[in-house]
């Protein structure tokens, strides 16, 4: 209803019958289903486009992939045992200086605690003693933290044997495929040479996709007509 239209009714000159009131927008449609329906299809063709199992090609080869994970799997594994042999044999060495330090240190005690208990007013062998006492507690702490990374070592070498377990779980995985392929191969084996085999028929009573498909001779009798002219 319009401002004068509304005026109008208020001043009495029109009649709510004469109104017409005005039609409401329509709304818009949408065919949820049809774009359902559409995504699908795009789905579909997405799928297609990356269908599995890829083609055989040499990238895709398993038995070939598997290998090189064997291989690669066996070099890296040798090469942390190394870097792990080195660390223990380093932790090793160090341990046996820390040894010797402790070896020393008890003896100075041992010294300087004789001195200081038969010249007790001399300070500096009280002082060396303690100071000396102070560094042996300090290499007992170094070498108890040595033994424990060696036995953390030794740990890490025992988890990494798994790693050479499973490397033979694979390779079992793949003797068991190459004797499948042998057999397969020995199996679907026949004594006539495949060159020497007649053609595959092209059309089949009962077929339906292949009725208008042009033969091999339908197709040399088309290149003869075509020479001839």
């Amino acid at each position: 209803m319009t401002q004068e239209e509304l005026d109008a009714l208020m001043s009495g000159d029109i009649d709510l019958d004469d109104v017409e009131e005005a039609p409401e927008p329509e709304e818009e449609i949408r065919d949820d289903e049809t774009h359902h329906e559409t995504d699908e299809t795009e789905r579909y063709k997405a799928e297609a486009t990356n269908s599995y199992p890829p083609p055989a090609s040499s990238d895709n080869q398993v038995v070939h992939q598997l290998d090189d994970v064997t291989k690669e799997s066996e070099e890296k594994a040798s090469e942390i045992f190394d870097i792990i042999e080195g660390i223990s044999n380093d932790l090793m060495e160090e341990e046996e200086n820390a040894q010797r330090c402790i070896e020393t240190f008890e003896a100075n005690i041992a010294t300087f605690g004789a001195l200081h208990a038969k010249f007790p007013e001399i300070e500096t062998f009280k002082e060396q003693m303690q100071k000396n006492e102070a560094a042996l507690e300090c290499a007992q702490g170094t070498v108890g933290v040595l033994q424990s990374s060696g036995d953390s070592i030794m740990q890490v070498m025992d988890i990494m044997q798994y790693q050479d377990i499973h490397r033979q779980k694979i390779e079992r995985v793949i003797n068991v495929m190459r004797a499948l392929s042998n057999y397969m191969n020995q199996l679907f084996e026949g004594k006539v040479d495949d060159k020497a085999r007649v053609s595959s028929a092209t059309h089949l009573p009962g077929d339906s996709t292949t009725e208008d498909v042009v033969s091999t001779d339908d197709i040399e009798a088309l290149i003869a007509s075509l020479g001839k002219n």
